[in-house]
């Protein structure tokens, strides 16, 4: 019998099987229950065919077998036809009928996706830069310390903070040290730190109603009612959301705003209107959540800066990679006034449960090499091409249907007719063209008075591959309504 490691040179490799977990039954010979044992495992499937078995002299230190009561089963088992054993490839078990697996209830099959993908919030996954993040991990990890390696830290890799607070205050204006950065899994998760604690995060001043936009995510909305925040929408118009009606809210004392690009309508958030919200917390000693939505993507003139930079101790800056890089990441940070840090990491917790440290100190070597701005660009010249073409596409084949919200972002609004917005939706879903509603993201508190509603469809740019993008905007023009 050989023992000779390594699969045969002209076979693919095989499970290795190094290491065997058998129950010897009790009574009787050794090299009997040994036999027993395997022959159990491999009738009940838990030993498939071809798997590879550990060397004798192994399988008997392990069991505190002597080695030849291991030699003499595994021979018997071969002469049984239960194992085999070849010079170069060891002892394996026999390809054999398999026994027929236990009925189980059929599952329904999956449902097909859609066709052609304009849904908003995913950016392209075929250009998430492989190569590059493959060599910035590589030299992360042979740059990381011994203790990466241990329990995570709350506060998240000094080294990714640290990045973050040169690169924050380059690109996005904001104003903060590495010590008052803590590193989350992204947005939702910032929320749920902060508003679904046991403890409260938020002192007893900021705490009560939270003002939103009245366009937004349900998703968030929906976040903040399980945890038993109520949500007090504010009206938005082409300068962002109207922040004035804060004063008609004297129980607010903390808001939630997309200043960099309004989501999903589009457009920042006017100057005057910036210093007056920061003003706002200020004067009743509130606080602004800043949800850097798409700040990176801005097309026809430099990004907006941070509002956390007009007062970092009234402003917490959220941001994450999910639309810069990938969601698959689950990679964010939360920029703190100094009074919440301890607050926010005793919530976390004393060790790191959400982002992993190696892909911290990736994110950190990434942004420290130039690779994350490289990326950055680049991605901004794809998704201002793929705007342009949706924009042209519409103006050749709907010219008579406004499109705003152009000049940042992964998505464009098309405004339509009062009372088509839903008949477009199917329409589109039989042409199996996913698309979303501007209806979706209303806050079910506005009111007509406060904001006229408005029909539309928020339409996303990013998430077709190259080959399909052509056909899905044509399956977008093909259902737009006709001119009145």
């Amino acid at each position: 019998m050989t023992e000779t490691p390594g699969a045969h040179p002209t076979e693919p490799a095989r499970p290795t099987g190094s290491d065997l977990h058998l129950d010897l039954p009790a009574g009787g010979g050794r090299r009997a229950a040994l036999m027993s044992a395997l022959r159990e495992a491999i009738r009940s499937g838990r030993l498939a065919p071809g798997t590879r078995l550990p060397p004798y002299r192994a399988l008997a230190a392990d069991l505190g077998l002597a080695r030849n009561t291991a030699a003499e089963a595994y021979a018997e088992l071969v002469a049984e036809g239960w194992l085999t054993a070849r010079q170069g490839s060891g002892t394996t078990v026999a390809e054999r009928a398999a026994p027929a697996p236990p009925a189980r209830a059929r599952r329904p099959a999956p449902q097909p996706g859609p066709a052609h993908d304009l849904r908003q919030g995913q950016p392209d996954a075929a250009s998430f830069p492989r190569t590059a993040w493959l060599a910035a991990a590589r030299r992360a990890l042979t740059a990381a310390p011994n203790e990466a390696f241990g329990p995570g830290r709350p506060q998240g890799r000094p080294e990714l903070r640290s990045a973050l607070a040169d690169y924050l205050a380059r690109a996005r204006g904001v104003r903060t040290d590495p010590d008052r950065i803590v590193i989350c899994s992204g947005f939702a998760h910032a929320l749920r730190l902060l508003f679904d604690g046991a403890t409260p995060v938020l002192p007893p001043a900021e705490q009560g109603p939270l003002a939103v936009e009245a366009y937004g995510l349900g998703f968030h909305r929906g976040l903040l009612a399980a945890a038993g925040v109520p949500t007090v929408p504010l009206p938005i118009d082409e300068q962002g959301a109207r922040v004035g009606e804060l004063a008609h809210h004297p129980d607010v004392r903390t808001a939630l705003l997309t200043p960099a690009h309004q989501f999903p309508t589009g457009g920042p958030l006017h100057a005057a209107r910036r210093a007056a919200v920061v003003d706002w917390a200020r004067g009743c000693g509130g606080l602004l959540l800043e949800d850097d939505y798409d700040g990176e993507f801005r097309y026809d003139r430099q990004p907006v800066g941070a509002v956390q930079g007009l007062d970092p101790e009234r402003v917490v800056y959220l941001g994450s990679v999910s639309k810069s890089l990938s969601p698959a990441l689950r990679l964010g940070w939360m920029v703190l006034p100094d009074h919440l840090v301890d607050r926010v990491l005793a919530a976390k917790g004393e060790r790191e449960a959400w982002a992993g440290a190696l892909d911290q100190l990736t994110l950190a070597e990434f942004i420290d090499s130039g690779g994350y701005d490289r990326h950055v660009r680049r991605m901004r010249r794809r998704y201002r091409d793929r705007r342009d073409r949706l924009v042209a596409a519409l103006a050749a084949s709907a010219p008579h249907l406004e499109v705003s919200g152009i000049a940042a972002g992964l998505h464009a609004v098309v405004r339509l007719d009062a009372g088509t917005e839903r008949e477009v939706l199917r329409a589109a879903t039989r042409r199996g063209l996913a698309l979303d509603g501007l209806a979706d993201f209303r806050h079910p508190a506005v009111t007509p008075e406060a904001m006229p509603t408005a029909d539309g469809l928020v339409v996303g740019y990013a998430t077709p591959p190259d080959h399909a993008y052509p056909a899905a905007l044509a399956a977008l023009c093909a259902v737009l309504p006709a001119a009145a």
